[in-house]
């Protein structure tokens, strides 16, 4: 069997996005891959984020903001992807230890800045949540099909 590959989502906070995308490829391709996110300059999960994911059944429990530094060097990465513009202007190109296999940008809007009622708040964390959810069974599709291509030739 071969070993799970490294997919770590990077923000800038590890408050939102990069924690809804670890959650989802969790729960759809847990199996496969050994799933972990992280912040350039990380804060605390938002609580509109922790509800968010409750409402589709995914609950962030004791998950916590880690900063990138949790993993330069002790974790051998074989998918980093971006979820924002600003750290993936910061983002370290190169990874202490390891290649990376593949860099991905996926550069969703920060619901954190969102602005307006509670209501209007929520509404964009979902949006996001949502975003995000179909991105990343779109990309496991992507990769199911370039894995197939790549047993048959």
């Amino acid at each position: 069997m071969a070993q799970k590959r490294n997919v770590l989502f990077l923000c800038t906070h590890n408050s939102s996005r990069s924690q809804m995308a670890e959650a989802f490829l969790r729960r759809y391709a847990g199996d496969r891959f050994n799933v972990y996110s992280a912040g350039l300059a990380p804060t605390e999960i938002h609580p509109m984020t922790r509800q968010v994911m409750r409402e589709v059944g995914l609950d962030l429990g004791d998950r916590h903001a880690k900063g990138v530094e949790t993993y330069l060097g002790r974790l051998l990465v074989s998918y980093l992807i971006v979820v924002c513009e600003a750290a993936n202007s910061r983002c370290p190109h190169t990874w202490p230890g390891s290649e990376i296999q593949k860099r991905l940008l996926w550069p969703f809007d920060d619901p954190v800045a969102a602005e307006g009622s509670e209501e209007q708040r929520l509404q964009k964390f979902r949006q996001v949540r949502d975003q995000i959810e179909q991105q990343i069974k779109s990309w496991l599709k992507d990769i199911a099909e370039d894995e197939d291509e790549s047993n048959h030739t």
